[in-house]
């Protein structure tokens, strides 16, 4: 399997949590939460994490509704994916974010280091679900 570096994304009104990996394809890890101000200093910031990390592919969580269709929220997900798809100049691969929030309060509680006022922590932690998940994704995909 070649090797990989992905930033997941999970994109909301006020803040992006921000997820990359190994260059294995093994591991998530939790790397920053921006908070947004504008769509420019959005950019400015995501392209500093792709120049450090040597970005290849942006893998953002698209909030699907619970019937599994794109509601209003995945369709405003959608629209800065692709604007800030053609500003990095990365390609974006979606992934299935329903209940990532919900599971990264899980682990966070779990772990003795939830405050439902730190969340930029509960935003980082669910980019990093969303990119372990497509990570375990391409795995199983290489594997078989």
């Amino acid at each position: 399997m070649e090797r990989i570096s992905a930033l997941g994304l999970d994109v909301g009104k006020r803040r992006i949590g921000v997820a990359g990996c190994d260059g294995t394809g093994l591991i998530a890890t939790g790397l920053t939460t921006i908070e947004r101000q504008s769509f420019l200093q959005d950019v400015q910031q995501l392209q500093e994490l792709v120049k450090e990390r040597e970005a290849q592919l942006l893998v953002i969580g698209l909030p699907y509704s619970m019937d599994g269709s794109i509601g209003f929220q995945a369709k405003q997900v959608q629209k800065f994916a692709k604007r800030i798809s053609k500003a990095l100049e990365l390609p974006v691969e979606y992934i299935d974010e329903r209940l990532t929030s919900v599971e990264a309060e899980a682990q966070l509680k779990s772990q003795k280091k939830y405050s439902r006022y730190n969340k930029g922590l509960v935003d980082r932690r669910a980019a990093t679900i969303i990119l372990q998940q497509w990570l375990d994704k391409r795995r199983n995909y290489y594997q078989h």
